[in-house]
């Protein structure tokens, strides 16, 4: 698995993005999910769906509205008159890729849908487990709070994203570039995957056992005490937090040949598994502290 290969292709599609990309691949590398907050119209979308045909993935994509129910997401039970009896019938949470768009637009209730199946690969309905297809990867886009018709993710929902990244507008030249070609969703349906399900869960597997030393964990560990008893901070990064910090370090180092992590990957990943976590005091920017605190950390 080339992960340069990867980005290359779903730059192809989504111009200038390069860091984006690399940070949404080392999310899914990871084992995570991924969270992507901006105003409508930079490609969030689009990102979703390119790196899900590179990866060769079965894609779902929901809409986020206020009247989807959670059987929207996970699915039903219909009584089938010819067995007698009741039969699943799978929603399309049952993917590799599931892209929960606009997931700010739903209620709470429906949000927590997503909770099992995150944290554990797996859905109950009607008091049957199912397990979903491996790998599986949640890519959830949300638009600004302060935009009309939002409800704010709940702390419990936001820590299951291992990272939260913007894409940000493009530069001029991009910009201008992009006006002058063609629609970026007719160049994604010419994507073709670069690997198998097969190599992905074995790169995955591989990732997980990637070395710690005891200074990495110990630096990772420090930085998120000092979101606990910071000033600022209402409520601090978990445990959870922390451990998903150190996962996506791992996969970043994959990226960058290594098979160990260094604090220079923990630096450059921090902001982006870890803002979204905290419970900040009015008009405090998450990525900002976190910037800040790393500066204040002795690197190890």
């Amino acid at each position: 698995m080339n992960p340069q290969s990867i980005i290359e292709s779903v730059s192809s599609v989504l111009k200038g993005k390069e860091e984006v990309i690399l940070r949404s691949l080392v999310c899914f590398l990871s084992g995570g999910h991924l969270l992507l907050e901006d105003v409508p119209g930079v490609g969030k979308t689009t990102l979703a769906l390119s790196l899900s045909r590179v990866l060769g993935l079965s894609f779902a994509r929901i809409q986020f509205t206020s009247d989807l129910l959670p059987s929207d997401i996970l699915g039903v039970s219909i009584y089938d008159q010819a067995k007698k009896s009741f039969v699943f019938k799978q929603g399309p949470i049952f993917h590799n890729a599931v892209l929960a768009d606009e997931i700010n637009r739903a209620t709470p209730k429906t949000q927590s849908a997503l909770l099992e199946a995150m944290a554990e690969g797996k859905v109950t309905v009607d008091g049957i487990t199912y397990d979903l297809p491996q790998p599986f990867f949640v890519i959830a886009t949300q638009n600004p709070v302060e935009q009309y018709g939002t409800f704010p993710l709940p702390e419990s929902q936001l820590d299951r994203f291992s990272m939260k990244v913007s894409l940000g507008y493009p530069d001029k030249e991009t910009e201008a570039n992009i006006l002058r070609g063609e629609n970026p969703l007719e160049r994604v349906g010419r994507l073709t995957p670069l690997v198998k399900p097969y190599e992905i869960l074995a790169t995955i597997q591989q990732i997980s056992r990637f070395y710690v030393s005891p200074d990495v964990a110990r630096f990772v560990v420090e930085i998120v005490v000092r979101t606990r008893n910071h000033p600022e901070v209402i409520l601090g990064v978990s445990t959870r937090g922390a451990i998903h910090l150190i996962n996506c370090a791992k996969a970043l180092a994959y990226c960058r040949g290594r098979d160990f992590v260094v604090p220079e990957d923990i630096k450059d990943l921090a902001p982006y598994c870890l803002a979204h976590r905290m419970v900040l005091r009015e008009g405090v920017d998450g990525e900002s502290l976190i910037k800040a605190i790393l500066e204040e950390v002795p690197s190890p």
